[in-house]
């Protein structure tokens, strides 16, 4: 009966005991790039199984945040030996599961230190794009190498070809030798794309790589003496995930890149304005506090998992704005994306009006820009100067004008457009507009022949009000042809 009770103890312990905590992903790397990453490790004989474990254990740590497959990061591993081998293509793996498996259970080369046969590989082959298991066309490559630095080679020219064919190299070394050697291989800058670690500590580099494969460091600065150049961040596999296009004053259109095709699950969006004096914004709508921005109250969105696109409206004019997009999939994992973004000052309707193809009896009136969201309809007055009959038209919301019928010749019109919004709101602006004067018709128009070189012209002037006549002539049977003439009487 002791032994049960003692059995029972043990296994309710073993139950209730706290499982290790998963480290979580850092936020941010999930779904955030797009790359094809070779990672070239030393496994000759100069490396002791130790710390080829090591180093295995650190890629393990390294790629673990990432997301796999197509549209997403692509790894693969070249063993550099007597004879190198590629242990696995871009093309292997899809998922963390599988990689993280097969990264336990990789052995050693052993023999020879051969770096320039594996770089020969890697650029004929595995770097190659659109070669069979090779790199993918367009899209960003990068090869980390990792090594103890022991007699690396002749690998100054070849890791030369590679960055001349727009390959990333970085290195991480657990010696500390070659330091010239290995800083003449990096892409600058050289403090960001070399790592010199003891094997026990390389787990205090691995954000700090991670960030430099994806590009995530600020500015540099470049000293060619006597000059001092500041470079821009270097952005190496990140891509561009989300973006806010159309923005006016209250809308814009939410973008990504698809992450669930072929998937079974939804998009959730929240975007709410970020709080100015400590305050926090109101998005227009929905309650609650964004996980991604800490006291922001969001309004809260979902979308299929085909869909790409969201219109987020109701929103403030001029104000910042924060949206997070969150793939939701019980199939695979995927983190939040951020956007920040500020709509557009408000700019009533109409802002502008214009008069254009003006008639004897018509004018036409335009005016913007364009609100149909927010404007129910356009008002349009108008009256002859200084006291005619005001006459009055309206139009819909998405119409930006209209054509202004039976006005008097030679008469200055008053028109007043007013937008009516859906708050209640009102604005007015006005512009004069003129109509052209009737040019009457000439009478008894006769021709008579005075001599060899000219000709009479009479007509009946009926108008007291003309100031003048323009009188043009053109030869049409002579040497000079096609010449016209023109007198004012």
């Amino acid at each position: 009966m002791g032994s049960l009770v003692v059995l029972t103890c043990m296994l309710l312990c073993l139950l209730l005991r706290p499982s290790a905590p998963q480290k979580p992903a850092p936020e941010g790397v999930l779904n955030c790039c797009e790359g094809d990453v070779l990672f070239l490790l030393d496994s000759s004989g100069s490396v002791s199984s130790y710390e080829h474990s090591r180093m295995l254990i650190f890629l393990s740590e390294l790629l673990l945040p990432f997301s796999l497959g197509e549209d997403q990061v692509r790894v693969g591993l070249l063993q550099v030996g007597t004879q190198p081998r590629l242990e696995f293509g871009f093309d292997t793996y899809k998922t963390q599961s599988g990689l993280q498996g097969t990264l336990r259970d990789i052995k050693p080369l052993r023999g020879d230190t051969n770096t320039v046969e594996a770089l020969r590989m890697a650029k004929e082959w595995v770097l190659r794009p659109g070669a069979a298991n090779g790199a993918r066309a367009g899209l960003p490559r990068v090869l980390v190498w990792l090594t103890d630095g022991v007699k690396p080679g002749d690998v100054i020219g070849p890791m030369a070809e590679l960055r001349e064919e727009g390959v990333a190299v970085l290195v991480v070394s657990t010696g500390h030798g070659n330091y010239q050697v290995l800083r003449q291989v990096v892409t600058p800058p050289v403090e960001n794309h070399l790592y010199f670690v003891d094997i026990d500590d390389m787990s205090i580099i691995t954000e700090d790589l991670r960030d430099a494969i994806i590009g995530e460091y600020g500015t540099c600065e470049l000293t060619v003496s006597p000059f001092i150049f500041i470079l821009p961040p270097t952005e190496i596999i990140r891509a561009e995930r989300i973006q806010v296009r159309d923005v006016s004053s209250n809308s814009a259109t939410l973008q990504w890149r698809p992450v669930l095709s072929g998937l079974t699950g939804y998009y959730e969006i929240r975007f709410g304005s970020l709080p100015t004096g400590g305050v926090g914004g109101g998005g227009g709508g929905g309650t609650g506090t964004s996980p991604s921005t800490e006291g922001v109250q969001y309004q809260r969105l979902t979308q299929s998992a085909d869909a790409s696109t969201v219109r987020l409206t109701g929103l403030k004019p001029d104000t910042t704005y924060t949206a997070t997009l969150k793939p939701e999939s019980n199939e695979q994992l995927f983190n939040a994306l951020s956007v920040t973004f500020t709509t557009k000052p408000e700019v009533l309707s109409p802002a502008v009006v214009t008069v254009s193809e003006s008639g004897q009896t018509s004018v036409r009136v335009s005016w913007g820009p364009l609100q149909p969201e927010t404007v129910t309809s356009y008002y349009i007055e108008y009256s002859a100067l200084p006291r005619g009959k005001l006459h009055a038209t309206t139009v819909g919301r998405t119409q930006n004008s209209t054509l202004l019928r039976d006005l008097q010749p030679d008469t200055t019109y008053l028109v007043t457009v007013s937008a009516r919004y859906a708050s209640g709101k009102e604005k007015a602006m006005s512009v004069k507009a003129c109509t052209q004067e009737v040019t009457p018709a000439l009478a008894d128009l006769q021709l008579t022949t005075v001599g060899s070189d000219s000709v009479q012209v009479d007509w009946k002037a009926s108008v007291p009000s003309l100031r003048g006549y323009w009188l043009t002539w053109e030869a049409q049977q002579s040497s000079v042809s096609g010449e016209r003439w023109r007198q004012e009487v």
